[in-house]
């Protein structure tokens, strides 16, 4: 397969951004349906047990590629060890106008204003319930219709958790996507204890917030603090960044995602490591392109990392390539297991 990616990713490329994701969806279906065509990478010193959850590896599938859960069979089989799905809201909405997604090839780095594009969490959980039982852990990842009001906006999130309970391992609540209008603005302390109280009323599993790389250290912090006070197991950074002075030729719209987040990314993982290490499991996303990348994170207090962008520009045999050197690094550092690398950095 990774001889045949630079032909297939030449077609795709050719391609409207969003065209070519629809392609690659329906090869990753056919790939579910062919179990045998790729062989995970398997390694015991990558297996790791999170908060009751049973992962494989660390690497993992961010939020916002497969909205729907339309693909999970197919990417269980490339080897990730979780696969965040959603983000979903209560009601199905279409998202922002298009054109909404777009490449930066040279900087391997995109910048979407998707806003959320979705079916709703009753076909979600519906294909969820379908799916065959899967190696990788399945992440539900929740946020708030468009036109629901601010006011409102706990109403949505506490139903679309509600719906999905049966379905997922895990759940994060959404707060720090840039493309639905004044999302952002629910980082605050009052309402994310409000948020995590509500969810501990309704379930025990495990409940991240994932958060924005724009906010000030002193509100990133205390949002943190205020999640983990009630409730929430984790934190979930970053989001996409509206730092349009990172990539030249941004939109003057939407989030980046990519190798230019990495620095800044890198950075706001490491306050909250550095504050919350030890209290909250921690979750680095951002710029993660290499093996290197993901264990300087894991070494800075990841319990595990996504990736998406990376996955875009470097093809499906990405996981298995970062894993597998994953394990030359941990024996060139003389450990057992990926636990014994976690905060040792």
């Amino acid at each position: 397969m990774a001889r045949f990616y630079p032909l297939a990713k030449k077609l795709l490329f050719s391609l409207e951004p969003e065209s070519a994701h629809a392609l690659a969806a329906q090869a990753l279906k056919l790939l579910g349906w062919c179990p045998y065509l790729v062989r995970p990478y398997q390694h015991p010193m990558l297996e790791n047990t999170i908060l009751g959850m049973s992962m494989p590896n660390p690497i993992c599938l961010a939020a916002g590629f497969d909205k729907d859960a339309t693909m999970l069979a197919g990417l269980n089989q490339l080897g990730f060890g979780g696969v965040e799905v959603g983000t979903t809201t209560p009601k199905p909405q279409y998202g922002n106008p298009k054109p909404r997604l777009f490449r930066f090839p040279k900087q391997e780095s995109l910048q979407n204003a998707m806003g959320f594009n979705n079916k709703g969490v009753a076909r979600l959980v519906a294909r969820l319930e379908r799916v065959r039982p899967l190696a990788c852990m399945v992440g539900v990842n929740v946020g708030k219709n468009k036109e629901t009001p601010l006011e409102h906006a706990l109403q949505d999130y506490q139903q679309a958790l509600q719906a999905s309970l049966g379905v997922g391992n895990y759940y994060v609540f959404n707060l720090s996507s840039p493309n639905t209008p004044n999302l952002r603005d629910l980082q605050n302390n009052a309402f994310v204890g409000e948020l995590f109280s509500m969810a501990r009323d309704l379930t025990h599993k495990p409940l991240f917030l994932k958060l924005a790389p724009d906010l000030p250290s002193d509100a990133l912090l205390k949002v943190c603090a205020s999640a983990l006070e009630h409730g929430a197991h984790g934190i979930i950074a970053t989001n996409t960044t509206l730092d349009y002075a990172l990539l030249p030729g941004a939109k003057p719209f939407g989030g980046i995602s990519g190798q230019v987040l990495k620095t800044k990314s890198r950075e706001v993982f490491k306050q909250i490591a550095q504050a919350f290490f030890g209290k909250a499991v921690l979750v680095s996303v951002g710029g993660i392109d290499s093996a290197q990348e993901a264990y300087e994170r894991i070494k800075m207090g990841a319990h595990f990392v996504q990736i998406f962008t990376s996955f875009v520009y470097q093809g499906p045999l990405i996981c298995r390539q970062i894993n597998q050197d994953i394990v030359k690094l941990l024996q060139k550092d003389a450990l057992k297991s990926i636990q014994d690398a976690v905060g040792i950095g």
